[in-house]
């Protein structure tokens, strides 16, 4: 027995010397800016790594020779031979070199983790602060219109004919700031005043459904706005402009004696003050409409914190508050005087907003990533109309993350619980609540070094509380409604060649009604708008085949990038008018076939540097019950007989689309100037709702003399007046086109903006 012992000891000894691991520590930073690059990936031998908060890593590695591999979005890989002892190897100061080609541009959205563009499984987007700054847009909406695919009808987004127009009341684009939800609780609108483009990061722009990551309303797709954080300089940004609005072609329409104008300022600040980053912004803007007796005064404050309590745990509080008084219309008093609204359709609003956002992030030891997301958001607006609503909207997710550097594969999971209270005269005044929640998981993983695959899952669970409630048109009676629902997605994106890259992609789409388009109760104008307790969800999925093509022409580079889609809703939700009022139904199955073609690149052409960002987007959007047959008396019209009927287009094509679409800006530098040009077309919106023409007055007129949809084209110019100073001229639609995007609102006519930068 002894001599068993003594064999097993040894053993046991001789088996620990040959584990024997030593640490192996070290810093990840930029080359040029000396900032410590988060989440950048360590490849030694078969282990693997990533940096944590301060760009630091360790690991535990075998003694012997081997080969270092560091990796990180938008930088230079970078490899170096390494002998390890007995002694630990510390203190190893690694720079990275910037690589800053398109198909590289950093990525988080698609998967909760950063991607270059290039491997992404899904048609994605990215809109830089830059060009929202040269273009002069002092909103989000202004400048996603530059998007190939993308249109903002009234304040919604739509993304490949994914949406129409629904009065303000629910949303298939999911607007996310920071990666959470920042859609209104009620009506699930983007309030756009509330993203913060003064501290802006980039924004990425998915296209096609989303829920599986996202949830309830990214059936059509995501704007995720990620704002800008405070680097190793103290850095202060400041903007003010003023806009001038020129008399419109049609001398009918100038209501004014003295051409109204816009003037506005913004300023964000952010440093570094020990362990905290610090950011701060502010925003005012103060316009006078070329829309009469319309205006918008607003002003935002935000803040922006993140503490590094130690190397593997940061704190962050973030906050915005948006105060301000409008004043408009919703449709014009005549075509001949479109700029001056129907007296029934006015309404003033005072309102604030304000969101809070508590976040937590934590890598173990074992570099999984543990992040705690929340947010609230308060929304109280007071209407002289009869209109006011007050919401809460409450939301907090545990997201878990664990990359495997040495397998290539990033495991994403997480939990979401979120609730609303929401109390309007718009829904009875009363108050509703309500609550979701879910459960996702995705899974990310590079095969051979060529195929990213890309897996999701989503459990959603929702419940409204209807109080019930009594309307001068009937009684809606209390309820209780829950539903849940799973969603999925799969993605794969293959590199063919060098800079080939072949995607396909499938995802499931998913959205609850809001409140606003089940309980409702209005009037606008004419437009009478009542209740539909029996609305029901609405469920989908696109499908897409892709190609993305890097080319680099001398020292100009870029992509072209050719997508294929079909996108398949079963019941679509939409406003329609039924019988002497409008309302939301669902109605039926809808399909939407297309392509888009982007071109986008960067680099010199000769001696000039030039930018470039161009698409064609065209899109096929129709009912899948669509019939003209005229219903029977006495008998109930069949689903394909209301949508023909509520249509103002004999053929079948849903509603508020433009078939097509295309996009271009092209800037060049010339020294300390820059010259640039975007322009837009969009085909005439085909099929609207047929009962405007019954309540819009000279909408016909209007339409018929419009059959070629619009045309416009904006100039800018700018020069360094200094190394921290810069002036701006923007002339937009300076043929001074007459257009509409929805029926009963007419676009600005010809205005030039001067705009001074200041950075410090």
């Amino acid at each position: 027995m002894q001599k068993l012992i003594l064999v097993l000891l040894g053993a046991l000894i001789s088996f620990g010397a040959a584990a024997q691991l030593t640490p192996v520590s070290g810093t990840v930073k930029d080359a040029v800016t000396g900032e410590p690059l988060i989440g950048a990936t360590i490849l030694l031998g078969e282990t693997g790594s990533i940096t944590n908060f301060d760009g630091t890593f360790e690991l535990m590695q075998p003694q012997g020779a081997f080969s270092i591999t560091v990796r990180y979005v938008g930088y230079a890989a970078y490899t170096e031979e390494v002998r390890i002892g007995e002694q630990p190897l510390s203190g190893l100061d690694i720079s990275l070199q910037p690589q800053a080609t398109v198909l590289e541009t950093a990525t988080v959205t698609s998967g909760k983790y950063q991607k270059p563009l290039s491997e992404v499984t899904v048609s994605l987007e990215v809109l830089q602060p830059q060009l929202i700054e040269n273009t002069g847009k002092i909103t989000l909406d202004e400048a996603l219109e530059k998007i190939p695919g993308v249109t903002i009808i009234d304040g919604q987004a739509n993304i490949r004919g994914g949406s129409g127009y629904s009065q303000g009341a629910g949303s298939r684009v999911l607007l996310l700031v920071d990666d959470i939800p920042i859609l209104s609780a009620d009506a699930g609108f983007p309030n756009w005043d509330d993203v913060p483009v003064e501290n802006l990061a980039q924004v990425e722009i998915v296209k096609g459904a989303a829920s599986a990551l996202y949830g309830s309303a990214a059936l059509n797709g995501i704007i995720n706005v990620r704002t800008a954080y405070a680097k190793s300089q103290p850095e202060t940004e400041a903007a003010i402009f003023n806009t001038h609005f020129f008399s419109p072609e049609d001398e009918r329409l100038k209501w004014w004696d003295r051409a109204p104008s816009t003037v506005g300022a913004s300023l964000a600040h952010r440093r570094k003050i020990g362990k905290l980053d610090l950011v701060l912004g502010g925003y005012y803007l103060n316009e006078d409409s070329y829309n009469k007796d319309s205006y918008k005064r607003t002003g935002r404050l935000n803040f922006s914190t993140r503490y590094r309590a130690t190397e593997r745990l940061t704190l962050g509080l973030n906050g915005n508050f948006n105060a301000g008084e409008t004043a408009s219309f919703f449709y014009w008093a005549a075509d001949t005087a479109a700029y001056v609204g129907a007296p029934s359709t006015y309404a003033t609003r005072t309102r604030l907003r304000f969101n809070i956002d508590p976040t937590l992030t934590y890598y173990d030891r074992g570099n999984n990533r543990h992040r705690i997301l929340s947010r609230f958001y308060n929304i109280d607006n007071d209407n002289d109309n009869n209109q006011g609503n007050s919401s809460d909207m409450y939301y907090a997710e545990y997201q878990f993350q664990r990359r495997m550097a040495s397998k290539d594969l990033v495991f994403t999971a997480g939990l979401v619980a979120s609730g609303t209270d929401i109390e309007a005269e718009l829904y009875g005044d009363t108050t509703f609540t309500s609550r979701n929640l879910a459960a996702y998981a995705q899974l990310d993983k590079k095969f051979w070094g060529k195929l990213n695959a890309s897996f999701g899952i989503r459990y959603e669970d929702n419940l409204l509380r209807n109080p019930g409630f009594e309307y001068d048109g009937g009684t809606v009676a209390p309820s209780d409604e829950q539903e849940a629902k799973p969603v999925a997605r799969l993605g794969l994106n293959y590199q063919a060649l060098k800079a080939t890259f072949l995607r396909a992609s499938i995802g499931q789409g998913y959205r609850y009604p809001t409140v606003a388009e089940k309980y409702i109760v209005t009037d606008a104008g004419a437009i009478r708008i009542v209740p539909n307790p029996s609305l029901q969800s609405e469920t989908g999925w696109t499908a897409e085949l892709g190609v993305k093509q890097g080319f680099r022409l001398g020292q100009f580079e870029g992509f072209l990038d050719l997508a294929l889609f079909r996108s398949r809703y079963a019941d679509m939700m939409e406003f329609n008018i039924v019988g002497l009022s409008f309302q939301a139904i669902n109605i039926g199955d809808t399909q939407i076939d297309g392509f888009e073609l982007t071109a986008a690149g960067r680099g010199n052409i000769g001696p000039i540097p030039f930018s470039l960002l161009a698409g064609y987007t065209f899109t096929d959007p129709r009912f899948v019950q669509f019939d003209n047959t005229p219903s029977q008396a006495g008998q109930t019209p069949t689903q394909g007989q209301i949508n023909a009927n509520n249509s103002s287009l004999d053929d079948n094509l849903l509603k508020y689309r433009s078939r097509h679409l295309f996009k271009a800006d092209l800037e060049a530098t010339f020294g300390k100037a820059k010259i640039g040009i975007e322009g837009f077309y969009n085909s005439q919106i085909e099929a609207i709702d047929a009962a405007f023409f019954l309540i819009v007055r000279g909408l016909s007129d209007f339409r018929a003399a419009n059959t070629k949809g619009f045309t416009v084209i904006n100039l800018r110019g700018s020069y360094q007046l200094t190394p921290w100073a810069k002036a701006s001229l923007l002339l937009n639609n300076i043929a001074n086109e007459q257009y509409s995007t929805r029926p009963g609102l007419l676009e600005a006519p010809r205005n030039l903006t001067f705009r001074l930068d200041f950075d410090f």
